[in-house]
């Protein structure tokens, strides 16, 4: 064989054009541009779901700490009291949540515990995204 034998025959329709390249390119941009907002909103609804069911394991774990200890955990303690025994702190029977990450929301700051006191039961809360009180979506209250 010679080496003219091995050579291919290039024409002006081989291959891709610049044109057809930024064509495909525009149309995986507007698809990107129409999914991407509903995929961050479900990512967020995910963490905010995520945030309440965690809440629930937390009130939960609580209701053990009360049983055990015959009080909840004072705010000096917070929900560390769930998972490291409190100093002086005779019955206890935790750890009452798998791992201490279960303290942290989905956003990666410590849930909020209020202790219980005269004027009201105990609450846990997350502040969810944006970490301040009040919001909407994503960046409400958890529980509202």
């Amino acid at each position: 064989m010679t080496r003219s034998a091995n050579r291919r025959q290039w024409s002006s329709r081989t291959g891709a054009t610049i044109l057809e390249v930024l064509i495909v390119l525009s149309i995986i941009a507007m698809i990107a541009a129409v999914v991407g907002p509903r995929l961050v909103g479900y990512l967020g609804r995910a963490k905010t779901e995520t945030a309440a069911l965690q809440i629930d394991q937390l009130r939960n774990a609580l209701q053990l700490f009360y049983i055990d200890a015959g009080r909840y955990p004072s705010s000096a303690e917070g929900l560390s009291a769930l998972y490291d025994r409190p100093a002086g702190l005779g019955r206890w029977n935790g750890p009452y949540l798998e791992t201490k990450n279960a303290l942290i929301d989905p956003w990666g700051r410590p849930y909020i515990y209020d202790a219980p006191s005269q004027d009201h039961d105990f609450a846990v809360s997350s502040l969810g995204r944006d970490g301040v009180s009040g919001g909407d979506g994503e960046d409400a209250d958890v529980p509202e």
